[in-house]
């Protein structure tokens, strides 16, 4: 992988206040930045690396030398890629307990840790996931078109090389590396079902129709798509179901993480203009705001749609209604399922993130300028 040199970018996650009273699991996919952000955050922390063979099989053998190392109870202790030894998580249980030591435990698949019937701290440890970066953590760095065509996964944004390096991430990680943490052993399966999941990214999945397209038996696609959620590769978003006017749809669509990997996947380029690009930029406004709960929020997010064909992006909560739309100027016949929901009055807000250059009101529908509407959304207006 080819890279300029990477700048030191301030994440929206402070893991040195965090680990003050607590001990945390760190999940997020590969690539997104842990490790970099562990040596910057926490530089005098005891760092045990799960990826070097000889860390691997010392702490294999003897999960008991966590211990027998620990002189400062006080001082962090870092176990990067934990699901590679779940059993280790007995030792940290034990050492949290009988010497109050604090542990960030990073990981990149919550898979084999739920399912390897392991100890998972009894509430001992907080979770925090890190995505790739945000428009606000690249700062002057940011320039959307090449979010939209690479994604903002760290050592993509900043290579020389992004699309040999999402095609390589792809292929080698997502194809190999996922299937396997998530125990199949069919990698051809597994990559042709990758393919299809991918073109019904951002949509509402007909898994009957994904089988038949990937050649894969329905009950396997359940247990794929299990796989990319819990492997954080892919993130549910559930149906909003408060309206009684219109009757909603009951099922989830989902996103993938990061719209250079997904695109990577479905072999797209994004170019202005394009349906592409347009599908590029609400996937990308989902991951700002997959960020923005699990940094700062919490609140839940769903979608809306109805039997009657209306449909709105995203519910924060059940507070405010956004619809993303990669237009300079937003068409009145573009607000008819906003205004639709609107008419139930069960929400406060109801906004349009969009490529406008200014802000306008249409009745109560908001339509911002996407800068806008981030900055208005990390300074807490949407709650």
């Amino acid at each position: 992988m080819t890279m300029n040199p990477t700048p030191v970018l301030a994440r929206a996650l402070d893991l040195a206040a965090d680990l003050r009273k607590k001990s945390y699991f760190l999940l997020g996919p590969r690539q997104t930045g842990k490790s970099f952000l562990v040596r910057h955050a926490l530089p005098d922390a005891r760092v045990y690396d799960l990826l070097d063979t000889a860390e691997f099989l010392s702490l294999s053998r003897d999960p008991s030398r966590l211990g027998q190392e620990m002189s400062d109870p006080s001082r962090v202790v870092v176990i990067d890629e934990i699901q590679r030894i779940p059993s280790l998580l007995n030792e940290v249980h034990r050492l949290i307990e009988s010497r109050g030591a604090r542990f960030l435990l990073t990981g990149s698949s919550a898979r084999k840790l739920r399912r390897g019937g392991v100890n998972l701290l009894g509430g001992r440890a907080r979770t925090r996931h890190l995505h790739p970066l945000t428009a606000r953590e690249l700062g002057p760095h940011f320039d959307l078109e090449r979010a939209l065509a690479r994604g903002t996964l760290p050592s993509i944004w900043f290579s020389d090389e992004p699309d040999a390096d999402l095609e390589a991430y792809a292929g080698s990680y997502l194809r190999e590396e996922v299937a396997a943490e998530g125990a199949t052993r069919n990698v051809p399966a597994f990559s042709r079902f990758l393919k299809v999941a991918a073109a019904c990214n951002g949509t509402i999945v007909n898994f009957t129709n994904v089988a038949n397209d990937a050649q894969v038996a329905r009950t396997t696609v359940y247990e794929y798509f299990d796989i990319l959620r819990e492997t954080l590769v892919l993130h549910e978003v559930p149906a909003w179901r408060q309206t009684e006017l219109r009757k909603p749809i009951a099922s989830s669509k989902f996103h993938f993480f990061d719209v250079g990997v997904v695109g990577a996947l479905q072999g797209r380029h994004v170019r202005p203009g394009t349906p592409e690009f347009e599908q590029a930029f609400e996937t990308w406004l989902a991951h700002e705001l997959f960020a923005w709960r699990d940094y700062v929020s919490g609140a839940p997010i769903s979608h809306w749609r109805s039997t009657s064909g209306f449909e709105v992006d995203f519910i924060l909560g059940d507070h405010t209604a956004v619809e993303a739309k990669a237009k300079t100027d937003v068409p009145d016949r573009e607000l008819r399922s906003l205004r639709a929901l609107a008419e139930e009055k069960l929400l406060k807000r109801y906004v349009v993130a969009s490529l406008a250059p200014r802000p306008r009101r249409v009745g109560e529908i908001e339509i911002l300028p996407w800068r806008d509407f981030l900055d208005a959304l990390w300074a807490g207006e949407f709650r």
